[in-house]
């Protein structure tokens, strides 16, 4: 059995095995952490953080969680709406004038942080360099005409809902994303995530490995199958060798150039498990955690080709909610039990069959009824 290191609580043994377990089938490296009520009842991690598997993953490696970013993005939308500074029910223009052009005067806020805002990819010819610079991607996407009645579908903005909330913010503090989520979530809470990577922490960084049978060559694309004519002409490519490059690392992609380690993902995201503070800081009133599951669609996603529920920036899973990134890496939060479980891992897999994050919440799960029974 691979070796796992780190600390948990024996009622959550399940987890550190089932991650001991997809290393043994082959999985390169990860780790998981679960917490409950601000504080971690797992901690683990284990196997390698390279390809060629000659570097050990240690407690402070870090790996691109891809679209995991949303929920910080999402994160810190609701803490600006919480201050009173953003109104989610305002129209886009308020904030970013420029963005009513194309008959986008009916796009509200919160139509960009649940998918519905009818711009889910950037038109025309369009480069992975081009979204590393922020004045060029949010340019196009105010220029363009949304493909639907903004609200009345939903389509997954894989990488534009990061430029689109990110300007939102920019324009309302002066900050992009990646510098308010540090000074005013990651800083306070001592949490290792980063949007827009310093050149110090590239030593920590795992590289993301293709699946087997792949290079790094290998594409993103939706899970499902694409149902509208928008979702079928993105132009935008991305590939394992773009997620790999240091110019990646270094933009601001809110959406999807996030990087941090299973515990820094649980630390944040714990801040919506409890209420909206965590460990004395408090992030969120109780009513603006409520924000983010207050559904916001129900239905067929347009480009995940798949039945969705969107809450203000996270997806709904029953008295669940989170989301997960390219290549594997998860959030998932449960309220009712005070509780977040992240998973991070530098192993992709076939989209299809990947079913590893679920996997470990539902290990997760074994523990929580018995902690809770301890602590009555």
């Amino acid at each position: 059995m691979a070796d796992i290191q780190g600390s948990y609580d024996e009622l959550f043994s399940a987890v550190p095995r089932a991650l001991a377990a997809l290393l043994d089938e082959g999985d390169a490296g990860g780790s998981v952490a679960v917490f409950v009520d601000g504080e971690p009842v797992v901690d683990v991690w284990g196997g390698f953080a390279d390809a060629d598997r000659t570097r050990a993953w240690q407690r402070d490696t870090i790996v691109n969680v891809f679209s995991v970013t949303k929920t910080m993005t999402a994160l810190c939308a609701l803490i600006l709406a919480d201050r009173g500074e953003l109104d989610l029910d305002a129209p886009v223009g308020r904030y970013w004038p420029e963005f009513t052009a194309a008959g986008k005067d009916g796009v509200l806020v919160r139509h960009l942080l649940s998918h519905t805002a009818g711009l889910p990819h950037f038109e025309g010819p369009m480069t992975v360099g081009d979204v590393f610079d922020w004045p060029t991607a949010t340019a196009r996407l105010a220029a363009q005409a949304p493909h639907w009645e903004p609200g009345s579908a939903a389509g997954y903005h894989s990488l534009t809902q990061g430029f689109l909330v990110g300007e939102v913010l920019r324009r309302i503090t002066g900050r992009g994303v990646g510098d308010f989520f540090a000074d005013e979530v990651a800083g306070p809470l001592g949490a290792d995530f980063h949007i827009g990577l310093a050149a110090e922490h590239d030593p920590r960084v795992a590289l993301t490995v293709p699946p087997p049978s792949r290079t790094e060559d290998y594409a993103a694309g939706a899970p499902g199958r694409p149902t509208g004519g928008a979702a079928a002409t993105d132009p935008l490519t991305l590939r394992v060798r773009d997620g790999n490059s240091v110019a990646w690392r270094r933009a601001q992609i809110p959406a999807a150039s996030g990087f941090g380690n299973a515990r820094s993902v649980a630390l944040v995201q714990s801040v919506t498990a409890c209420a909206g503070a965590v460990r004395g800081v408090r992030l969120l009133s109780p009513a603006g955690v409520d924000r983010a599951w207050e559904e916001q669609f129900q239905g067929e996603d347009r480009v995940l080709g798949m039945p969705v529920r969107w809450g203000m920036g996270y997806g709904l899973f029953g008295t669940t909610y989170g989301w997960g990134g390219w290549g594997g890496s998860l959030v998932m939060i449960e309220p009712d039990n005070r509780m977040a479980v992240a998973y991070v891992t530098n192993q992709m897999r076939e989209p299809a069959g990947d079913t590893r994050g679920l996997e470990l919440v539902m290990a997760a799960y074994d523990g929580i009824t018995g902690l809770r029974g301890r602590r009555s």
